[in-house]
């Protein structure tokens, strides 16, 4: 919606019944098929012959790698689309780094930005020499995991070698083994069971979570976001809840791994904010659109406006700043957490109230809450209307 705002045509592909489909901004999504994804990438590339693509999750952004292999492979006829794939991500070199927490760590200690102590577990004799190394609690973590589902805080050498045996052996999911087996055959089916996830362990540092998004051309960045977050939707998940802020350090963060890995696209940085100095220490990287790229607050933070500009070459136009409230609930997902927070009544909540069928959508497939509040309650009879009013 922020993009279409902008000035963009907007096309999607997305899963059949999702809620993107409810909006007027793409009212027939291109069909996914999760037996086929990089099919339904080049499809939907072939039928819109877009000028920018923007990957909206984790998958999406790994799908398009393999997507850029696959097409370069094919030489001349595969040219197109490997164009395109580089002009919305940047350069093709940091793809492999940026899947790679260690890597990312690293590069990041060589501009000069503060991160967490860092290293590669393959093993429990790795563990064991981490630990006797590191002050408790400690953090592990899966490389190809997103939203806290990967992550694991540990406070005692009995609990981070059962969160390594856990992150380490994940299995695959029955859809990824067939999707495996149809693609390639029986022959890479044990391989993939065999399989284990890349971990990595940080020191953990106390303070307080901050996130960052920029929408950057050929790696200079255009415009910029940045949050310390309030509330997350579960530990170690997405936010929920955030306050802008402006910091140097994340700014220059953010600045330099753009500028060293020739970035384009909207990619998103994790941080924490040590308590005790207030330093801003990079955690990781998500080479992705972010849950407040949407977020419109005015020259230079305007995400979606800075991108058209650089595209299409025309001066800028950025869209009316959305509030002047710098707390901000995040929808669904402050509302999800709990329906009685009072950021829900003081913050700014950033529904779509222009979108009646997107809200919902979101309202009646979140789980029912233990305890209904009030706006809640309005909410739900709003819902049985023609349209969803604001309360």
């Amino acid at each position: 919606m922020a993009f279409a705002n902008a000035g963009w045509k907007v096309e999607a592909v997305c899963p059949p019944h999702h809620p993107l489909a409810k909006t007027s901004i793409v009212p027939r999504p291109h069909a996914y098929n999760d037996m086929a994804p990089l099919t339904s990438f080049a499809d939907a590339i072939t039928a819109t012959r877009p000028n920018f693509i923007v990957p909206t999750d984790d998958l999406a952004t790994r799908y398009l790698h393999q997507l850029y292999d696959r097409e370069r492979g094919r030489g001349k006829a595969g040219a197109p689309i490997c164009a395109l794939i580089e002009r919305s991500l940047g350069a093709t070199e940091s793809f492999p780094v940026l899947q790679a927490r260690a890597a990312v760590m690293e590069l990041a200690e060589e501009e000069g930005i503060r991160v967490p102590k860092t290293e590669v577990i393959a093993n429990r004799k790795d563990l064991a020499t981490w630990l006797a190394h590191t002050r408790f609690p400690t953090v592990l973590k899966a490389d190809g995991t997103s939203g806290g589902t990967g992550v694991r805080i540990v406070s005692t050498v009995e609990e981070a070698e059962k969160a390594f045996r856990t992150l380490q052996s994940t299995p695959p999911s029955s859809r990824s083994l067939v999707q495996t087996f149809l693609r390639e055959g029986k022959a890479l089916v044990w391989p993939l069971l065999r399989r284990r996830s890349v971990v990595n362990a940080q020191t953990f540092i106390v303070g307080r979570n901050a996130i960052s998004e920029v929408a950057c051309w050929q790696g200079t960045v255009l415009a910029s976001l940045h949050f310390e977050v309030l509330r997350n939707q579960y530990p170690c998940g997405p936010a929920s809840v955030i306050r802008s802020i402006e910091n140097v350090d994340m700014s220059l963060a953010a600045e330099r791994i753009v500028r060293r890995l020739n970035l384009s696209g909207l990619h998103g940085f994790d941080f924490i904010l040590e308590d005790q100095t207030g330093y801003a220490y990079l955690l990781e990287i998500n080479p992705r659109a972010t849950q407040v790229g949407h977020l419109t607050l005015g020259p230079g933070r305007d995400l979606p406006a800075a991108l058209y500009a650089a595209a299409s070459g025309k001066p800028i136009q950025f869209a009316p700043r959305i509030t002047d409230n710098d707390t901000i609930a995040l929808f669904p997902q402050e509302w999800i957490r709990n329906r009685a927070s009072a950021f829900l009544e003081w913050g700014h909540h950033d529904v779509p109230w222009e979108q009646p069928e997107l809200v919902r959508a979101c309202v009646l497939s979140c789980p029912k809450p233990r305890v209904r509040s009030s706006q809640h309650e309005e909410w739900i009879r709003g819902l049985s209307a023609t349209r969803v009013r604001r309360p």
